[in-house]
């Protein structure tokens, strides 16, 4: 294996892998060839076949492996009802483009004496011989199979790089000394290569990554190894799995490094808490989207993600609360320290002491107000430290003799009227932070069913292209079966070609968006759930 940067695009890298020669006698077993072929088919986007000479029936005859891809690649996982002409029919969809190269060609560009091109002097090589006899239909079998599976053709033909004297020393030479009549069809092939080779993609169309060619290649050979027939479709279905189930955690460990920089504990509002997490949550859900692929099984790692992401959401809030309430209670404590000396002190034991003390209270909590960065729990902290003072203050109460027993009464009224209205406030604080939650629910809601519409139009985009290029392959392939005069051939492609029309059109598009619409709010309702039982909740006291 070969990698540079691709010279035209950056976005892409160019791959080159280069397999041992075919039809060496010495190895022995020939399955290794025939294995060896389906590799190289299964693993590129352009496939460059070599050969010495010329192509005549002899150097068609040695490409017989590609007559027996059938036994070596299954298109899909199906129950045995699938004939291998069906299973072929699917070939075309993952095939790479092919090219013959042909060596030390020392022939000239001509038929009947008319000069053709070189894919003229390929497709002139790959017509069918007409006739019924087993030895012509053998004589067309490696042809028919190159037409029918490659629907992209192409030929070079190369002179030989240098002189004889030099041909020992080869690799040696620099370009300087290569033939002219070499050097111009590699300079031509080469273009060729870097203007249309197409990125490696799965059925479906999502372009293969390196990581994505690793894993490909061990499944393959996994798979040849235990002595099974590579299944494209099991492969792809195989490889999503990998690569969805690290879409979702490259994408959890996006959410976390944005969160971790963006978000400072305690916010002052829910708000503020939820609109990083929003922004972070939507770049989150773009990495997945990015890396994921298959709609039909994308769902449930996007439901996985949107598990993730509330999970996290949830435990930032909780967080978001404890640091709020530990940072509150330490203010309260340490405001506090004047009023809990003065106790000790006996200052407010005195007659008229439990006002002076009311009155240094409400100025501690008015202090209390003013200080900064507190957080979303600042009320129900006052709340919480109100009530674990509630004793003292009684008991000062009680001890002013300056109070008659119908004033004691009143202020103790009084004091457990605020405390109620404390309560209350802290309510309905708790019920709009309840229906800021269900809103961000919502929005998370409706963001994940658009993302997962775009994901699925463009797949059934790319679907619908993949099968329109196969489409036009078989007509192209179909007329040129009738100009040849192979009526029967030509209606065999005909089944084929509407075959591929009506699945086209039965693919269940709007069936696939329900599943999707209806898997979303059946999370959303759980989640509203969840958020309903533990909205009562308060944080818990540090240790401090």
């Amino acid at each position: 294996m070969w990698c540079l940067p691709h010279p035209y695009r950056s976005d892409l890298s160019l791959v080159l892998l280069d397999t041992e020669g075919l039809g060496d006698v010495q190895k022995g077993n020939t399955q290794n060839d025939s294995w060896i072929f389906a590799l190289a088919i299964l693993l590129s986007s352009t496939l460059v076949y070599n050969s010495m000479g010329t192509i005549d029936q002899n150097a068609l005859e040695n490409l017989h492996y590609v007559t027996e891809l059938t036994k070596k690649i299954k298109a899909k996982a199906s129950s045995g009802e699938d004939t291998e002409e069906e299973n072929s029919a699917e070939f075309v969809r993952f095939f790479p483009d092919f090219i013959w190269a042909v060596r030390d060609f020392t022939l000239q560009l001509e038929i009947d004496g008319q000069p053709i091109t070189e894919d003229g002097y390929l497709e002139n090589a790959l017509r069918l011989r007409k006739g019924d006899t087993e030895q012509i239909q053998k004589f067309n079998v490696p042809k028919s199979c190159i037409r029918k599976f490659f629907p992209s053709r192409k030929c070079f033909t190369f002179d030989r790089p240098a002189n004889k004297k030099n041909l020992h020393q080869l690799e040696h030479l620099e370009e300087d000394d290569l033939e002219e009549d070499f050097l111009e069809p590699v300079g031509r092939f080469c273009q060729h290569i870097w203007e249309t080779s197409r990125p490696k993609t799965v059925p479906g169309g999502q372009v293969v990554t390196g990581r994505m060619l690793e894993k490909l290649l061990k499944i393959y050979v996994d798979a040849i190894n235990s002595g099974d027939v590579p299944c494209l479709e099991n492969a792809v279905l195989a490889l999503s799995e990998i690569e969805n189930a690290a879409a979702v955690h490259e994408a959890v460990s996006c959410y976390e490094e944005l969160v971790g920089k963006q978000l400072a504990l305690p916010t002052d509002t829910v708000d503020e808490l939820l609109a990083v997490h929003a922004e972070c949550e939507k770049a989150a859900n773009a990495v997945f989207m990015a890396r994921a692929f298959g709609i039909m099984h994308v769902k449930k790692f996007q439901e996985d993600l949107e598990l993730q992401l509330k999970q996290k959401k949830e435990e930032l809030c909780q967080r978001n609360e404890q640091v709020s309430f530990d940072r509150c209670n330490n203010v309260l404590v340490e405001l506090y320290r004047k009023l809990e000396a003065g106790v000790h002190m006996g200052i407010y034991s005195a007659p008229g002491g439990y006002q002076r003390y009311l009155e240094n209270w409400n100025e501690m909590v008015e202090e209390y107000r003013s200080v900064p960065r507190k957080g979303i729990q600042a009320d129900c902290a006052l709340e919480e430290f109100q009530k674990s003072k509630e004793t003292v203050a009684k008991s000062l109460l009680q001890m002013d003799c300056a109070l008659t027993a119908q004033e004691k009464e009143l202020e103790a009224q009084r004091a457990q009227a605020e405390a109620v209205q404390l309560q209350q406030n802290l309510l309905e604080q708790k019920q709009a932070q309840l229906k800021q939650m269900m809103e961000d629910e919502k929005r998370s809601h409706d963001e994940q069913l658009q993302l997962l519409r775009e994901k699925m139009e463009k797949e059934k985009k790319m679907l619908e292209e993949e099968t329109e290029r196969m489409i036009q392959h078989k007509l192209k392939e179909h007329e040129l079966l009738l100009k040849e005069g192979f009526q029967r051939k030509a209606r065999e492609m005909e089944s084929e070609i509407q075959r591929l029309k009506e699945e086209k059109k039965s693919f269940p598009w709007e069936q696939v968006l329900s599943l999707v619409g209806d898997l979303i709010p059946a999370m959303l309702s759980l989640a509203h759930l969840a958020t309903v039982s533990g909205a009562g909740s308060t944080p818990k006291r540090s240790n401090k």
